[in-house]
Order: C-alpha cells, then sequence, then structure tokens
C-alpha cells in the first residue's frame, strides 16, 4: 500500500529542515537518508508483507450510526479499503444491512464484509444473497465466496439455481474457490444446466473418478468450457491429483485430433513448470507431436 503525504505533513517537514539548517554544522554531519533506519512501513513492504492500516474504531463507528448517508458511506470506503484490518468494525457493518439501507449502501456494505472476509459475517448476508434485486444477489455471491463459512456455502449453493445467469456463474466459481469437494454433485448439475464456471469448480475439487466423469463430457460440451476444467486438473499437484489421471486427461484430448485440441496442447506443454511431473510432461510432449498434422495452414 503507498503511503500519500498529507498537505500537514510536507508542512512540517520542510519546517523541520529549516529548523536544522539553523541549528549549525553539527546537525550537517548526519548519516544520509539510505543510512539511517527504514520506517516501519518500509520494513514491511521489504519483509513482502503490507503495513498494517490502523483504523480510527470509535471515529468510524459513529459515521456508521449516522442518519447521514454521505457519513455512512465514507466510513464504509474506508473500512472497505483497509482490507482484513477492517476486522474490528466487521459487526458494526452487519448490524448496519440488517436495519435494511437503500440499495446503493447495502451493496456497499456487502462489498465492505467481502473485502474483511470474516466467516462470521456471512450470516448477515445470506438473506440479500435471495433479495429480489439482482445487483444485490450478486453481490452477495462475491462478498460470500471470501468470507466463507456454512452460511456462505449454504448460500452459494442456493444461487446455483438463481435466476440470474451471472448470479450462477458466481455462486459456482465460489464453491470451487471455497474447496467444498462434497457439493460435486451440485456442480455437476449445474454444469449440465449450462452453468459453465462450475467445469473450472469441478476440476479443481473431482477425485480421479470424477474427473472422469468429467472428462467423459467432451464433445458434448464446448471445447473451451472443458478446458477450463482440463486446466484445473492437471495443474493441480501430484498429492492431490495423481499422474495416471493427469496422462488419462491428455490422452483423451489427443485422441480428438483436432486443431483446437492441439493448440490446447501446446499451449499446456508452455506452462508446464519444470518442476513438474516428467511423465505428464512426457504425455503432453507425445500428444503435441501426435496432433500436429491437424493444424491448418
Amino acid at each position: 500500500m503507498k503511503t500519500r503525504l498529507s498537505g500537514t505533513a510536507l508542512t512540517v517537514g520542510l519546517a523541520l529542515a529549516l529548523l536544522s539548517g539553523a541549528t549549525g554544522r553539527a546537525q550537517d554531519q548526519r548519516a544520509p537518508d539510505t543510512q539511517r533506519p527504514a520506517p516501519k512501513a518500509a520494513s514491511a513492504k521489504k519483509a513482502g508483507r503490507e503495513p498494517r492500516v490502523v483504523l480510527d474504531v470509535p471515529g468510524l463507528t459513529e459515521k456508521l450510526k449516522s442518519t447521514k448517508v454521505p457519513d455512512i458511506r465514507s466510513a464504509l470506503e474506508e473500512i472497505k479499503s483497509a482490507g482484513k484490518d477492517g476486522a474490528p468494525l466487521a459487526a458494526e457493518v452487519e448490524s448496519l444491512l440488517r436495519s435494511g439501507p437503500d440499495v446503493e449502501l447495502a451493496k456497499t456494505a456487502l462489498e465492505t464484509l467481502g473485502s474483511i472476509g470474516v466467516a462470521s459475517s456471512s450470516a448477515a448476508m445470506r438473506p440479500y444473497a435471495r433479495h429480489r434485486k439482482q445487483e444485490l444477489r450478486l453481490a452477495a455471491a462475491k462478498a460470500l465466496m471470501r468470507t466463507g463459512g456454512d452460511d456462505a456455502v449454504a448460500s452459494l449453493r442456493e444461487a446455483l439455481s438463481d435466476p440470474d445467469p451471472v448470479v450462477r456463474g458466481v455462486a459456482a466459481a465460489g464453491l470451487g474457490a471455497l474447496k467444498r469437494r462434497e457439493l460435486i454433485g451440485d456442480l455437476f448439475k449445474a454444469l449440465d444446466h449450462k452453468v459453465i464456471e462450475a467445469a473450472s469448480s469441478i476440476g479443481q475439487l473431482c477425485s480421479p473418478e470424477q474427473c472422469e466423469q468429467f472428462a467423459a463430457k467432451i464433445g458434448v460440451l464446448e471445447f473451451d468450457v472443458m478446458t477450463s476444467g482440463f486446466d484445473q486438473i492437471l495443474f493441480r499437484p501430484t498429492s492431490d491429483m495423481p499422474d495416471e489421471e493427469k496422462i488419462r486427461i491428455v490422452g483423451r484430448i489427443r485422441e480428438l485430433g483436432t486443431g483446437e485440441a492441439h493448440k490446447y496442447l501446446r499451449d499446456v506443454q508452455s506452462r508446464w513448470q519444470s518442476g513438474g511431473s516428467p511423465r505428464v510432461k512426457q504425455s503432453i510432449d507425445q500428444a503435441v507431436m501426435a496432433t500436429g498434422g491437424s493444424v491448418g495452414p
């Protein structure tokens, strides 16, 4: 997170610089900036972590309870930008949602809770996953896939049957992201009902037998839909998906013998990591060669 200096900070810095010049030559012997201890925020960034955002919890709580919409909105935006550091205010945002705010405030509150990402918020968001307004159902589904927990999973499962295709797609993607393997049957049903996002989630979650069930749909579903699932299967770690199943998947794609299959196999070949399974790599290389003649001029 980049830190911006306020006008006050710049003024104070300038005043200190002038003061140091007036204190004599001894002050000029200070170490250059590059030799001084790095500020905590810079040290945190160098260590690969974002500096923690400290919010004015009492002040923001007061704003959230205000009757003035601009105050509420500005508080929500500030909390949302803090991400996980906004957790101390999650309960207040949940309370706001339960009070039934207008559509715009409710949408921002849902986005804020999604940004914070604590499972305890899912219960307050769940009713919005069934709201009559599509934009609120969509906002709720997106937020629930980030908060997780049993309430989130139950809501996303219900949303697989939402009347809006975008909401259905987000719900399918969310169940994959939340790694709920027990719901893979629901994802197969959604895929059969043209929720194409379910293919990727199935690829993330399927057992070898379930992956074969998915692969059997090749030639039935559009190839681009199938590859979204195949990608997930092929690039799962060996500890999660055995090489034998990956090799079977490559074989199924190879059997298609189309230019489209060749193009996809070459793409997988180009993305295969050097530390990946050499057996799977060999099968991919052989499949690329075998399907090369199917490429048009």
